[in-house]
Parts: C-alpha cells; structure tokens; sequence
C-alpha cells in the first residue's frame, strides 16, 4: 500500500511538473520576442549609420575593423550582435509557428540558454486549463508514475526473497 501512494505521489509531482511546461514556453517566447525586438533596434541602427556613411553591412564592419584595437573589438562585437540577432529571430519564428507538442521538442535546440534562464527566474507558475496543458499533465502523470515506480522497484530488489509474491 505504502509503494502504490508514493507512486502516486510521484506520478502527481510529473503532472505537476509536466503541466507547467506550456506557460513556461509561452513565457520564453515572450522573452525572446522582446529580445529580438531590441536586438533588432541595434542591427537597424548600425544599418542606418553604415548606409549613412555610403556602406553597406559588411562594408562597414571591415571600415570599423580597420580602425584600430577599439574599432576591432566593435566590430566584433557588431558581428555578434548581428549573428545573434539572426539565430533568435530563426527561434522565433519556428517557435511561434509550433504548436504546443512541436514547441517541447524544438526547445531542445531552439532554446538560448540567458534568455531560458530569465524567464525561468521571473516564471509564475499557471493552472493549465488548455488541452496541451492537461495532455502535458497526463504524461508527466505517467512519467512520474513510472519513475517512482521503478524507483521504489530498485529499493526493493535486494530484499526481495526468491519466489516470494510481491503485494
């Protein structure tokens, strides 16, 4: 009796656990949206200064890169901000474009670690009253369930007698 309620514990905690995922993701792209926003403010202005001056993008990166150690390491920096700005917006936009389901397997790899780690910091918890929610629910309910049951299966393995009939 004790190991089928700490199975259900666990499965609970997966449920739990697993339900939270749609807000968080909702969340995350939120951020990065606003980090693709501000991001995209500095490659429009460098674009502007760069069209300004009679250059186009990379015209202007090599101009400040020959203008010495400071140029040099803004122009660096500038090419960052550029390569950045490119690979959150790819993010972005298959992010938004995925479903619930799609979105918790691209996170995998369409996840930046800064922006995962604010939005984890300022996450709020939510009651997931969607589908997604509940089916996320239902197999972090399964997952835990399964855990702790082998969990507990592993703890009990060594006192097991042989031919014994487990309850």
């Amino acid at each position: 009796m004790l190991v089928r309620a700490l199975a259900m514990v666990g499965g609970l905690a997966g449920a739990v656990g697993a339900s939270q995922f749609p807000e968080f993701s909702q969340q995350y792209v939120q951020r990065l949206g606003g980090a693709v926003d501000e991001l995209g403010r500095f490659v429009a202005d460098f674009d502007a200064d760069a069209a300004g001056a009679g250059l186009d993008r990379e015209e202007a990166l090599a101009d400040l890169g020959a203008g010495g150690v400071m140029g040099a390491a803004r122009a660096e920096t500038m090419t960052g901000v550029i390569l950045r700005h490119e690979r959150l917006s790819q993010d972005l936009e298959r992010l938004r474009s995925a479903g619930p389901f799609t979105r918790a397997y691209l996170m995998r790899s369409a996840a930046d670690g800064e922006i995962a780690a604010a939005a984890w910091d300022e996450f709020q918890p939510a009651l997931p009253l969607t589908a997604a929610g509940g089916i996320f629910a239902g197999a972090g309910f399964l997952g835990g369930l399964a855990l702790m049951g082998a969990m507990l299966a592993l703890i009990r393995a060594p006192f097991r007698r042989r031919g014994a009939r487990i309850a």
